[in-house]
Order: structure tokens, then C-alpha cells, then sequence
């Protein structure tokens, strides 16, 4: 028995090396899990983020562009730190930021890399790029943030910052991730996919302290970023400095389009801010800062704010009027102040008469001639289907409804209806003379001043409009943009009728904004006075000009600034010079609109 013990350990040892053995074959040769295992410890995925799409104007002047930041990142199993309080000095971040960092990018992940410290600017990083190599686990990534050489148009072109965690849950495509980059408002946010590029992947070996040994299998897995596409905008970056000028210190809008084609030529909003305050590692503060202030420079009126259009709404109760054969050229009322207040002109007064005299008496009896056309003997019934009627009519104006300009958060305006008033007096509890108001552009009835620009390009196309937007071209190709843009909207009123109407535009400017009027362009025009029950009233005008070739159409608020015909006129006025001779010849009144003193 005990001659048996050797060839027993013997056998035992050969089974348990044949085990062994072939363990070790396994691992080596036949399971490669291993071998990748390790691979992923050498090796960092490290994301190619793509240039943004630059943004030109109508001109090809460059109105966003691209500035270079890093991002330092972390993998936080390989990271090491010797003296802390010279790391702190150095990243300029507190221990207590440190921690921080560094758990968040833990719990994310100890093996794959995160953002440590963001947007590090040029000087930034020349500064501590040499002291990298001491700390295993930090590298560099390269982004970039929009920059813009003229600090204009803030809310038409927007801006962008982090996407948010409601955003990345709603997010169907798969590309962004926790950190990214994404347009935020105007048309940043409106043209994101276009604007964005494709991101690309590079793999790159490390050593045991981080350190760069060259890209993983000579690139073969990497692939390129892709540029976003470039825009070029309908802005003309020329007129809208001159109008953010010419708005400055004041609180309002101003859209000009080309009626021709729907492009928008200015979009201002005031007050307004410069974009650059709302890039780099600033812009959580900086937009905090302008959120908290009383004069919302943060909120885009000219899509946004919504106000009663006061009496340019005449010139739409007219062409309904004619359209219907209710009135005529030659219709005829008094200037009876006894039905609504009016300034004093010659009474009686025709159609041209009270489109050029802005006549409210005119309009209120006009307007229920429109309303009460005795379709039902029920003096109420009548009303409420008469009301129906016309607010069809209006809606066909691109009033009460989103437009469709090519920017988010576009607001409707309102069109009042019969079930509005049913809601507020009780069905068959109204008639006409509660809803007076609206003939004269009062009322519930409220509207953008995008609507309203697009109101004065209906005027000078006799009849039409294209969907006011900001694209113009993509890649400096026209035949790219959307078709929406693109397509005529016919408002249902015979073209014939408009002649007279635009007659009586350009002679409205010698009765209402006699500071309007240019010696050698034709300005067809027409002042508003919106009521503001909080304070001094909004002063409002639209245009176009010339009125025999249209090339832009206008429309001015100026909020508490008083009558139409002051500020809000002087201002379209100046826009209109500047746009179609690119100088002013009127230092005066340049003046008087820069100085703002419109109600004394």
C-alpha cells in the first residue's frame, strides 16, 4: 500500500496541472473576455465633439461662430492626487468642490470618464496643461461655445447651454448624453439637428498613470465628427444694429420682413442683452442675473408679447367690409363722438376718409353693419353669428393662431369668439354693443407684433403672405429650406380692393405720423394707439415701402410711449431709410428717437 502512495501524488499532481493547463488554454486562447477586460483598462473612449453650424446673416456677414473651451476629465479609478493644496491652487477649485467632483463623477462611473471641471477657457488651460502628467486619470476634451462678433439679435438667434434632465428623457434619438450641449432658444434651438454635426469616437491607449501611448490599434476603430450644417439667416445684420440703436433704453419690438419673400429682415426685442454673456462657464450666473431683472430682457417680445393692435385693425374691418360688398369706397357715416371718442377732422367722412382720419366712429358703425346683418330675427342669436363670421375672417389675417415662424414658443394671440362671450356674460346674454371695442382694434382682441409686421406685408402684397422666418438658406443652399416657408396664404380678399386701401396708407401718414413721411420714398403707413390700463399707452405703427414695389414692411411697438404717430412712426420711419439707402438724412429725427422723450 505504502508502494502506491508516490503514483498516487503523481497522478494527482498530473490532474491537477492538466486542470490547470487547461484553464489557462481556455483563458489565453479560447476565451478572449479577458484580454478585452484588460483592453478597456488601457483604453479611454473618448467622444469627438463637432463643430457647431455657423449662422450668417442675409449678406453673408458672420453673426455666431465657434470658440474653442475644454472640458477637464476624469476617470476616477485611475486618479490620483500627492499634495492636495497645490492641486487646489493650481485648478483654482475648492476641497470642497474637489470632493464633489470627484464623488459625482464616481457614483456615474470609476471606470469610464466624466466632466471634472467645465469649460475651461484658451488661458485656462495654456495655464495648467503642462501640470496634467501629474495627476493619472485627468485629460483634456476639446468643445467649443458660440461666440458672436456683434453682440445683435439676441432672441432671434438664441442661445445654447447644458441639456437638461427632462430634455435628455425626452430625447428619442439616442445622441446626446448627460453634459451635452444643446440649443436653448431662437434658432439655436429651433434648427438643433441641423446646426449640430455628428459626433465622432476616438480610442486612445493609456498607461497605468493615464498617460497618452498613441491611438488604440492605429485608429482603426475611430471615427470623425462631422460639422453642423451652416445657416444662413434672413437677418440683415446692418438694419439690426441700426434699430437696436435706435431702441435702446426703450421697451418694445420692432419686425421688419420682405414681403416678397416672408424673410424676416430685423427681430428685435428690447430691451435686449448681448449674447456672449450667455457662453462659457458664466452662463448659469449670467442667466440668473437677467431672469431676475424687472425688465425681462430675457423674454422675446415679438412672438411673445401680446397686445391690442389699436387702430391699424381698421385696415383689416375695411377689406372684410369691402370683400363682403357691405362697404364700399363711397360708404358714408358721421364722425358721431356720441357712439366712441375721436380727434377732431372733417365729418362725414368715406371709407378713404376714415382709413386716412383714423376714424372710431366710422368703425363702429361700420363694424355692425358687418356683425348684425339680421341672418336671425333674435337680435342676440344675430350678433353671435355675425361674430362668428367676421372672426373667420380675421383668422384668415394669420391672427389668432401661430404663424409658424421658424422659432419656439410662438404665441397666438386672440380672436374672441361667441363661445368667449358666452363664457363671461351667459349664452344670449350679449349683443353688439358689448363687443364694440373690437372695431377698433380694442378689446379682447389681441395680437404679436410678428402678426403685425405680417399684417403690413398682407397690405403691400395685396392679398398674400408667406410664412414670416429666419432661414433663408443651408449650407448656402435656398433650395433647402422647408417648404412651409415657402408656400402663398391667400387671406380671401380680392386684390383690386387693396389699391384704394393703400391710397389711403399713404395719405394716413399726412393726417396721424406727418413725422413718417420721407420726401422721395412713398411710405404707406398706419398709426396705433394701444390702451394700457397700467400706464401711459403703446404707441404702434405698421408700413411697407415703396408703396408701388414693396421691399419691407414694418411693424413698431413702443411700450408707454403715447401716441402712434410719435414714437413708434419716427422709429419705422428710420428703419425704412436705412434699409432701403443704408443712411439716414434726418440727423433730427434720429435724434428725437434716440432720446425717447415721445410723451412730452
Amino acid at each position: 500500500m505504502n508502494d502506491q502512495r508516490p503514483v498516487v501524488i503523481i497522478i494527482f499532481v498530473f490532474l491537477v496541472g492538466a486542470v490547470l493547463l487547461t484553464k489557462l488554454f481556455m483563458i489565453q486562447v479560447m476565451d478572449d473576455s479577458f484580454m478585452k477586460r484588460a483592453e478597456r483598462n488601457a483604453i479611454q473612449r473618448i467622444v469627438d465633439h463637432p463643430y457647431r453650424g455657423l449662422v450668417y446673416d442675409r449678406n453673408g456677414k458672420l453673426l455666431v461662430y465657434n470658440n474653442p473651451i475644454f472640458d477637464l476629465m476624469i476617470v476616477p479609478k485611475e486618479f490620483e492626487v500627492g499634495d492636495t493644496t497645490r492641486f487646489l491652487e493650481l485648478f483654482k477649485i475648492s476641497k470642497e468642490e474637489l470632493i464633489e467632483s470627484y464623488q459625482t463623477a464616481r457614483n456615474y462611473s470609476s471606470v469610464k470618464p466624466s466632466t471634472f471641471i467645465k469649460q475651461i477657457s484658451t488661458n485656462e488651460f495654456a495655464r495648467i496643461q503642462d501640470f496634467l502628467i501629474d495627476y493619472p486619470g485627468l485629460f483634456i476634451m476639446t468643445r467649443s461655445v458660440r461666440s458672436y462678433p456683434n453682440p445683435i439679435a439676441s432672441h432671434a438667434l438664441g442661445y445654447i447651454g447644458e441639456i437638461s434632465g427632462r430634455q435628455l428623457e425626452r430625447d428619442s434619438s439616442g445622441y446626446y448624453v448627460q453634459g451635452d450641449y444643446v440649443g436653448l432658444s431662437g434658432m439655436e434651438r429651433f434648427y438643433e439637428d441641423e446646426l449640430r454635426g455628428e459626433k465622432g469616437v476616438k480610442y486612445k491607449m493609456v498607461n497605468v498613470r493615464g498617460i497618452d501611448k498613441g491611438p488604440f490599434k492605429d485608429g482603426e476603430f475611430d471615427t470623425a465628427s462631422v460639422a453642423g450644417h451652416n445657416i444662413n439667416s434672413s437677418i440683415d445684420m446692418e438694419l439690426q444694429k441700426y434699430g437696436e440703436m435706435l431702441m435702446m433704453g426703450k421697451t418694445g419690438s420692432v419686425v421688419a420682413i420682405e414681403p416678397k419673400t416672408g424673410e424676416i429682415l430685423s427681430m428685435i426685442s428690447a430691451p435686449f442683452y448681448d449674447p456672449n454673456s450667455l457662453t462659457g462657464s458664466d452662463f448659469g450666473k449670467s442667466y440668473t442675473a437677467l431672469n431676475k431683472l424687472e425688465t425681462k430682457p430675457l423674454f422675446n417680445r415679438p412672438i411673445m408679447a401680446t397686445y391690442p393692435p389699436g387702430s391699424i385693425f381698421k385696415i383689416v374691418q375695411s377689406l372684410i367690409g369691402l370683400q363682403e360688398g357691405i362697404l364700399t369706397p363711397e360708404t358714408t357715416f358721421a364722425c358721431n363722438k356720441s357712439l366712441v371718442a375721436c380727434h377732431n377732422h372733417p365729418s362725414p367722412v368715406n371709407l378713404f376718409g376714415a382709413i386716412r382720419n383714423s376714424c372710431n366712429p366710422y368703425y363702429h358703425q361700420a363694424f355692425r353693419q358687418i356683425i348684425n346683418q339680421e341672418v336671425s330675427s333674435n337680435t342676440f342669436k344675430d350678433t353671435e353669428i355675425g361674430l362668428d363670421a367676421w372672426r373667420e375672417r380675421v383668422l384668415k389675417f394669420g391672427l389668432g393662431g401661430q404663424l409658424g415662424v421658424d422659432m419656439p414658443n410662438e404665441k397666438i394671440g386672440d380672436v374672441p369668439s361667441s363661445r368667449y362671450y358666452d363664457r363671461v356674460y351667459g349664452e344670449g346674454r350679449w349683443k353688439y354693443s358689448t363687443i364694440y371695442s373690437l372695431s377698433i382694434g380694442q378689446g379682447e382682441l389681441l395680437v404679436t407684433p410678428l402678426q403685425m409686421a405680417n399684417l403690413a406685408a398682407i397690405f403691400a402684397n395685396k392679398g398674400f403672405y408667406y410664412t414670416p422666418h429666419l432661414i433663408r438658406a443651408i449650407d448656402g443652399d435656398n433650395t433647402k429650406i422647408p417648404k412651409e416657408y415657402q408656400t402663398k396664404h391667400m387671406v380671401g380678399v380680392d386684390a383690386h380692393h387693396f389699391d384704394m386701401v393703400q391710397d389711403a396708407m399713404v395719405q394716413a401718414l399726412y393726417g396721424t405720423a406727418t413725422r413718417a413721411i420721407m420726401k422721395d420714398i412713398q411710405i404707406a403707413g398706419k398709426t396705433g394707439t394701444a390702451q394700457n390700463p397700467h400706464g401711459e399707452d403703446h404707441s404702434v405703427f405698421i408700413a411697407f415701402a415703396p408703396k408701388e414695389n414693396p421691399q419691407i414692411a414694418i411693424a413698431v411697438y413702443v411700450e408707454n410711449a403715447g401716441w402712434g404717430g410719435r414714437a413708434a412712426a419716427s422709429t419705422a420711419s428710420l428703419m425704412i431709410e436705412k434699409y432701403l439707402k443704408d443712411s439716414i438724412s434726418r440727423p433730427d429725427l434720429e435724434n428725437y428717437v434716440i432720446a425717447g422723450n415721445f410723451i412730452y
